[in-house]
């Protein structure tokens, strides 16, 4: 049965934005209840056929608890729990991990080292715009400071530096193994804006996001052996921890979940590593025979974009779904998949960069709140295979990042990820939107027509009008 908690209900509560691309129309709808593997659960924060009362604002919103699966499987904890997560900053999850600590329990937890000082005691002077946002939002919340809790409540922590270093390029882990045969794994941080919204914009829902929790000792193993490099011998001892391209990632490794096959690898690898991640993506998205949905946070791996092309070539019906705010980045692939380039503020277009001829049609950015991600690194191929984790589709995920890259083999899970991408699907924008082509357009005036292209066809196609 879908993972539902009590009280909640099916409602669908659509929002439908005005906007002047064309829109998409929802290709399926999903049903109320739908089964899962044995061992698997899943739980999507924009679910439409759930609801739960938002801590931030006391009103009911649709969506699954995140916050509440994690705090689920940390109470079921008996003896051991290993977090490593890029940030933790909701209290009621630092408060439970303490309590699990002072009953005698192993917890340990590693962070990524932008978010491992108690935000309370830092001053918002030299502090990047996005932390000093970061820490009003949080200020104004008012729930306290977690990471201050685990420091005080001795929870053990450590984070990026602990191998010597400045840090890696980002711990962007989100994973919490309990009792050595849990994993809880997906692409949420443990953060109100992650999970509930934004703590100073009571529209926001979060960011589409989505949490795993998979019962097997075996997989869990693999988890632990990964924890095992980060941590080293704990903070205060030598610096033996291992992070980014010192840990020698291996390729991918296969476990059991119940008679599910799942495969993961950890990231970074060398780019001259067969077994890095993006070139295991480019595997896995080559295999597809007839279908692959997509809802991507970054996509700008040229590799993949490449092995797109192949696909359309061979008629595989393709859907993506891009976060408005990376969509329209020059180094966006999905600007490939468009048919458009566009350069960067120095008027440079990205090297290797390769537009189609013909625009994928099934491309589209999310009517999300205001504030709001697509922060899924989410594809289904063929209704039967799911790829997920934390790794972004990108060459930093597979060369510099502490990631975790999830493939699961199940048609009966691929179903979830499917209504979630249907559930987002509905109204999207479609092709080159207003926004992007106005910047275009502007781009184009700045650069000259050879550095920023995107052709007038194109914006009439859409039925852009750039004056409005």
């Amino acid at each position: 049965m879908r993972l539902r908690f009590k009280g909640w209900s099916g409602l669908l509560a659509a929002l439908l934005l005005s906007g002047c691309s064309a829109q998409a129309r929802l290709e399926g709808r999903p049903p109320q209840s739908l089964p899962v593997p044995q061992g698997i659960e899943v739980a999507f924060n924009h679910n439409p056929t759930s609801r739960y009362r938002s801590p931030i604002t006391g009103a009911w919103r649709q969506g699954d608890d995140l916050e509440t699966f994690v705090l689920q499987s940390i109470e079921t904890a008996q003896r051991q729990i290993l977090v490593a997560v890029q940030e933790l900053s909701l209290p009621r999850v630092a408060a439970a991990l303490v309590r699990k600590h002072q009953q005698g329990l192993d917890v340990r937890v590693v962070l990524e080292n932008t978010y491992s000082t108690p935000w309370s005691l830092q001053h918002d002077a030299g502090l990047s715009p996005h932390i000093r946002r970061r820490n009003q939002q949080l200020r104004q919340l008012g729930w306290g400071d977690a990471v201050l809790l685990l420091q005080r409540g001795g929870v053990p922590l450590l984070d990026d530096t602990a191998d010597g270093s400045s840090g890696s390029g980002l711990m962007h882990h989100k994973f919490m193994v309990v009792d050595g045969r849990t994993v809880v794994t997906g692409s949420a941080n443990f953060t109100p804006s992650c999970i509930h919204g934004d703590p100073d914009d009571p529209r926001t829902r979060g960011n589409a996001n989505h949490l795993l929790r998979l019962q097997s000792p075996e997989l869990a193993a693999l988890f632990d052996a990964e924890f095992a490099k980060l941590w080293g011998d704990g903070p205060g001892g030598a610096p033996d921890s291992r992070f980014g391209i010192a840990k020698e990632s291996e390729g991918p490794q296969q476990a059991m979940v119940a008679g599910t096959p799942v495969q993961v690898l950890f990231a970074p690898h060398r780019r001259s590593d067969a077994d890095n991640g993006l070139a295991w993506l480019a595997q896995l998205l080559a295999q597809s025979q007839r279908s692959l949905d997509m809802g991507l946070f970054v996509f700008s791996a040229q590799n993949l974009a490449d092995a797109l092309a192949a696909l359309q070539a061979r008629g595989v019906r393709i859907r993506l779904l891009a976060d408005p705010g990376f969509a329209n980045r020059s180094f966006s692939e999905t600007l490939d998949l468009l048919g458009v380039s566009q350069s960067d503020r120095r008027c440079k277009l990205e090297a290797g960069n390769r537009p189609w001829q013909q625009a994928l049609p099934g491309v589209g950015t999310p009517r999300l709140r205001p504030g709001d991600k697509l922060h899924h690194k989410v594809a289904v191929i063929d209704h039967r295979r799911v790829i997920t984790g934390s790794f972004n589709w990108s060459p930093s995920a597979a060369h510099q990042n502490d990631e975790t890259l999830l493939v699961i083999d199940s048609p009966v899970l691929a179903r979830h990820f499917t209504a979630e991408i249907d559930h987002l699907w509905r109204g999207a924008e479609l092709g080159v939107s207003r926004r992007l082509a106005r910047k275009l357009e502007r781009q184009r005036q700045r650069c000259g027509s050879g550095k920023a292209v995107a052709t007038a066809r194109l914006w009439q196609i859409e039925g852009l009008d750039l004056t409005a």
